[in-house]
């Protein structure tokens, strides 16, 4: 049995980027910075280390959420590990990146004049499942 699970609550490190496949299904990228503590071994003192976590969300609520996120929000992400292979310009690339399932806004200011992020998508599902997530990313997903 294998389970691949990631819970992530971090800092958006750039204003996310809302595409769509060749068929027209909404693609949201952005980065979450997390900060590893660790103590440095040569002063005695406890430092922060920041990891750049790449994310992709899919469909009708990737397109929704892209209004609401911004540089520096804080979010709370769930989702799977994808690590992905690509050759550009001769040169062989991967990466691995969550794929979001679950998005909570984690910082108040995303409440503005009464209206709350959070209340909105709360109720929304995710449009795909695992299985479907796979098939759409392989194939429309042009790099």
């Amino acid at each position: 049995m294998s389970i691949n699970r990631v819970i992530i609550s971090g800092n958006l490190t750039r204003d996310p980027e809302l595409r769509s496949t060749a068929s027209g299904l909404p693609v949201l990228g952005f980065g979450v910075a997390v900060n590893d503590r660790r103590k440095n071994q040569q002063t005695g003192e406890w430092e922060d280390y920041p990891n750049f976590i790449d994310c992709t969300m899919f469909g009708a609520r990737a397109e929704s959420l892209s209004r609401y996120l911004s540089k520096g929000t804080k979010v709370s992400i769930e989702g799977k590990l994808r690590w992905s292979q690509w050759e550009r310009e001769g040169q062989k690339r991967s990466k691995i990146e969550v794929i979001v399932d679950e998005l909570e806004f984690m910082s108040s200011r995303n409440k503005t004049d009464g209206y709350d992020a959070n209340a909105e998508f709360a109720a929304i599902p995710s449009s795909l499942s695992p299985d479907s997530t796979a098939s759409v990313y392989d194939e429309d997903i042009p790099f």
